[in-house]
């Protein structure tokens, strides 16, 4: 009989000094290659409660406040006005289709000439924006991806992590989405303990089943994230790992992104390393562009989890 494996919990010397591991090592950084793509956190207020969210969004949870259009407005002219390259303009929360100014603040961003892409969890919030998705759809054709989550391809999986009741009305909106004609793609979870080749059938029949033209096995139509929790183990990234892994900086999400968020309270929104340390002090890298392009050091478990081992492990 096969027991799982015990779990151990994060040693608390880890990710305390943003410049040597808890050996003594050489903590690993990463520069900014090129702002790819700049994300703004629309608030964290979501009509979920979901089990295991990063950021911990819920119907109450205001940690992170609504960003407004002419906040938006001003990262996006100094992209502008510094000629950076960033050509993608992500939009997450919470949901994001709460957020009161969020019609306007994705015309204002597809009239600058970006592409856009919303993470929606599809259900009433954006229901209640469909005329407005509609007309934004026919006015910059092809520019908008929406990226909805759907944990598993199983209703009761999804249901586990996101509440009864919450499938239908996410199928509801794949489904209006697909049929008039939107970009779509799906964030999925590791939950259940299947390969990422189980997953993905699973996926591909379903998307079968609804009519949708998304390819379950190209890994951004249908992203899956492995489950993040910090309190549990992980190895520290040192700046040795990058050769023993095999794996390049340039390659980690904060050399190529950064993250806008507007505080609870804060009269101005302030850049953040990337979309996973939306309340991480030592993440907060300014409140311009410019000042966020500094180097970020991997200080955080979800830094080796997520953006780097992807199962792998170089030191302990």
């Amino acid at each position: 009989m096969s027991h799982a494996a015990p779990v151990t919990f994060l040693d608390p010397r880890k990710f305390i000094d943003p410049v040597r591991t808890a050996r003594g090592e050489a903590r690993a950084t990463v520069a900014l290659r090129t702002l790819d793509t700049l994300w703004f956190n629309t608030g964290t207020l979501c009509n979920l409660s979901c089990t295991g969210c990063y950021i911990e969004s819920t119907p109450t949870n205001d940690r992170l406040a609504w960003i407004g259009v002419d906040e938006v407005g001003r990262y996006l002219d100094e992209i502008r006005t510094h000629g950076l390259p960033t050509s993608l303009i992500g939009f997450t929360g919470g949901e994001p289709f709460m957020n009161p100014e969020i019609l306007p603040i994705l015309e204002r961003t597809l009239g600058m000439g970006f592409d856009v892409l919303v993470l929606t969890n599809a259900m009433r919030p954006l229901e209640k924006q469909r005329d407005g998705l509609l007309a934004l759809q026919r006015r910059h054709p092809g520019r908008m991806t929406l990226r909805v989550s759907l944990d598993h391809y199983a209703q009761t999986v999804h249901e586990q992590a996101r509440g009864a009741r919450s499938w239908a009305p996410a199928i509801d909106g794949l489904r209006w989405l697909g049929a008039h004609g939107f970009t779509v793609h799906v964030a999925a979870r590791q939950l259940s303990g299947e390969s990422p080749d189980a997953l993905r059938a699973g996926f591909a029949r379903l998307f079968a089943e609804l009519g949708l033209r998304i390819d379950a096995h190209d890994p951004v139509q249908l992203v899956l994230f492995p489950e993040m929790d910090a309190r549990i183990d992980v190895p520290e990234i040192t700046e040795a790992c990058w050769g023993i892994l095999h794996k390049s900086p340039d390659d980690v999400m904060c050399a190529s992104s950064r993250m806008v968020v507007r505080r609870s309270g804060a009269a101005t929104p302030v850049v953040l390393a990337c979309t996973l340390q939306a309340y991480d002090a030592r993440f907060e890298l300014g409140a311009t562009l410019a000042e966020a392009a500094r180097p970020v050091a991997l200080n955080h478990p979800h830094c080796a989890k997520f953006c780097v081992l992807g199962g792998a492990a170089c030191s302990r």
